[in-house]
């Protein structure tokens, strides 16, 4: 088994970004993920006593698919975010001020239209908390071989960016992945347990690129397979780097 690709999602709901490597920290999660939320009308979200809220509260793939016609980069270092729709940029915002939060907020708001229940508000996460949508959503793992086994069934090429992974495994059978709940990988410098199974909605319906709701994965996962899971959550309880290529191996 080995790490075939990285991503991260620095704003729930957008753009992946693809990386060659990344440092985990114990008890973590993924660096750069979820860092940022678009409420969809008032959450309820306090930043200052942070709690998990449904997936819902936020703009998602699930209910705004056209959020994947468009191409967003996130600029850590000068914390600015770039929207771009069919390779024009149409928004930037540097979202350290309430001006720059108010470009990329304006702009969302008039794309999305009568979809919205409200005013876009774009939220950071605070330290220690991520606009994940599981409370175990530390780092999720997909195995390439289930993807494809979905593809077989639905009789199409599935792209692996449907189902918004961290880290993309190629080597092992399809589904291999469900006996792995309770046991520990190594990879790279970093040590991961195995959590759970990641259920999976309408989003994954969603084509990365264009935002057509070309598929109903779910259903064909039930009907297929008995369940609607594709990929796992895991908890780093050993930080290090993880990068492209990198074997992993059971620890347990």
């Amino acid at each position: 088994m080995r790490v075939a690709s990285l991503y991260r999602y620095p704003v729930k709901g957008l753009s992946p970004e693809k990386l060659d490597a990344a440092t985990l920290e114990a008890d973590g999660y993924f660096p750069g993920d979820r860092l940022f939320a678009l409420e969809n009308g008032p959450s309820g979200f306090d930043p200052a006593a942070p709690v998990h809220q449904p997936k819902i509260k936020f703009l998602m793939l699930m209910r705004n698919g056209a959020l994947a016609g468009l191409s967003t980069r996130y600029d850590e270092a000068e914390e600015t975010l770039a929207i771009a729709q069919e390779g024009r940029e149409v928004a930037r915002g540097d979202l350290r001020g309430k001006s720059g939060r108010a470009a990329i907020e304006a702009f969302l708001t008039g794309f999305l239209g009568d979809e919205i229940r409200g005013p876009v508000r774009l939220l950071a996460a605070p330290e220690g908390f991520r606009f994940t949508d599981s409370k175990s959503g530390f780092v999720s793992l997909v195995n390439l071989a289930s993807v494809a086994a979905i593809g077989q069934a639905q009789k199409a090429v599935v792209d692996p960016l449907r189902f918004r992974a961290n880290l993309y495994i190629d080597g092992l059978a399809s589904w291999e992945e469900a006996a792995w709940p309770g046991r520990t990988l190594a990879i790279g410098g970093a040590r991961l347990e195995i959590l759970k199974m990641t259920d999976r909605c309408a989003a994954t319906g969603v084509e990365p690129g264009t935002g057509r709701r070309d598929m109903d994965l779910v259903q064909t996962l039930r009907l297929n397979f008995g369940h609607i899971d594709c990929g796992v959550y895991a908890r780093v309880v050993r930080g290090g780097r993880v990068a492209t290529g990198d074997a992993i191996s059971f620890v347990d």
